[in-house]
C-alpha cells in the first residue's frame, strides 16, 4: 500500500515538471493570482505539517511545485515538501526534492540544511550490504560534499567564541558587529549536532561498502571462481583499509592464492600479513606450513 502510494506521488512530481513547458506556453492567469494560490497553499501545507500531518501536507504542495517557480515561495514550497516526504519516511521522494532545491535555487537559506538532509535521506535508503550499494555511495559523497562546506570547526572552539561575544554583548547589548557575530556562533554551535551524526555516519557507511565487497569475493569462493575471488578481495584491501574487514580480505586473498597454486605469490602475501599482525602467527601457523612446503618443491 505504501509503495504505491509513493509510486503514485512520484508518477505526479513527474507530470507536474512535464507539464511546465506546455503550462508556459498557454497559460494566461494573471502572475498575482498564481502567486496569491502558491501564497494559500503553502500556507495550508504548513499548518498540516505542524499537526504533524505530513501526507496531507505533501498533498497540498505538490500541485505548488510549477506555480511557485520563480516566486518567493520557490524553495520555501521544495523544503516543506521534501521534509513532508522525508518526514513520512518517503525517502526517495524526498531526496529528489532535497536535490531539486540545491539545483534550483543555490542561493537558498534553506541550502545547508537541505545539504544534509538529502544526505540523510541517502542513508536511510541505504539498504543491506548483500544489495546493491548505490544510495550508500551517495550518502557518503553528500556527507562528505557537506561537511567539507560547513563542518571546518569543532564544537569546542565554536563554544569559546560564543560566550566570548556572549559576555561582549553584556558589556556592550548595542553592538552591530559584536551582535551579528554572536549570531553567526550561535548559528554554528546548533549546526554541531549535525556535523556529529555525520562524522559518525561515513565510517559506518564504509564499513557497509567493504562488508558488500567481502561478500561477493565470498560468494566467489563458493562458486570456486577462485581468480575473481582474488580481485574482490583485493578490492577490498585497496579501498577499505580502515574496516574490520580489510583483515579478513587479507587472509581470504592468501587462501585464494593457494587454491590457484600461486605458491610464489602465497608466500609474499603471508610474509606481508605477518608483518602487519605478527600476533597472527599461531593462527595462521598450518596454512603458512602447506605455503612454505609446497614453496621448496616447486
Amino acid at each position: 500500500m505504501k509503495q504505491g502510494l509513493i509510486l503514485f506521488r512520484s508518477a505526479l512530481v513527474v507530470i507536474v515538471f512535464a507539464s511546465m513547458a506546455l503550462w508556459g506556453c498557454s497559460s494566461q492567469k494573471p502572475v498575482v493570482k498564481a502567486e496569491t494560490q502558491v501564497k494559500e497553499g503553502y500556507s495550508r501545507a504548513s499548518e498540516f505539517y505542524q499537526k504533524e500531518e505530513y501526507e496531507k501536507a505533501a498533498a497540498e504542495l505538490e500541485p505548488l511545485l510549477f506555480s511557485s517557480r520563480a516566486t518567493a515561495l520557490e524553495d520555501d514550497v521544495l523544503f516543506l515538501l521534501a521534509d513532508s516526504y522525508f518526514q513520512s519516511e518517503q525517502y526517495l521522494l524526498s531526496s529528489d526534492m532535497y536535490d531539486r532545491l540545491l539545483q534550483q535555487v543555490p542561493r537558498s537559506p534553506f541550502r545547508e540544511q537541505a545539504g544534509f538532509m538529502l544526505a540523510q535521506s541517502y542513508e536511510k535508503l541505504s539498504p543491506v550490504y548483500e544489495l546493491d550499494q548505490e544510495y550508500t555511495r551517495k550518502a557518503i559523497e553528500s556527507y562528505s560534499l557537506w561537511l567539507g562546506e560547513y563542518g571546518t570547526r569543532d564544537s569546542a572552539a565554536v563554544s569559546r567564541d560564543l560566550d566570548t561575544y556572549r559576555e561582549l554583548l553584556k558589556i556592550n547589548p548595542d553592538n552591530a558587529s559584536y551582535r551579528e557575530r554572536f549570531e553567526g556562533f550561535s548559528r554554528e554551535m546548533k549546526r554541531q549536532g549535525s556535523i556529529t551524526h555525520a562524522t559518525k555516519a561515513i565510517p559506518v557507511l564504509y564499513d557497509k561498502l567493504a562488508a558488500s565487497a567481502y561478500s561477493v569475493a565470498r560468494q566467489y569462493v563458493v562458486l570456486k571462481k577462485y581468480k575473481a575471488a582474488g580481485i574482490s578481495f583485493d578490492e577490498v584491501v585497496s579501498r577499505y583499509s580502515q574496516t574490520p574487514w580489510y583483515r579478513k580480505a587479507l587472509v581470504g586473498r592468501i587462501e585464494v592464492l593457494v587454491k590457484r597454486g600461486k605458491w610464489f605469490e602465497a608466500r609474499t602475501a603471508m610474509d606481508q600479513f605477518l608483518q602487519k599482525y605478527p600476533e597472527s602467527l599461531e593462527e595462521m601457523k598450518g596454512l603458512r606450513e602447506e605455503i612454505l612446503r609446497n614453496f621448496s618443491n616447486s
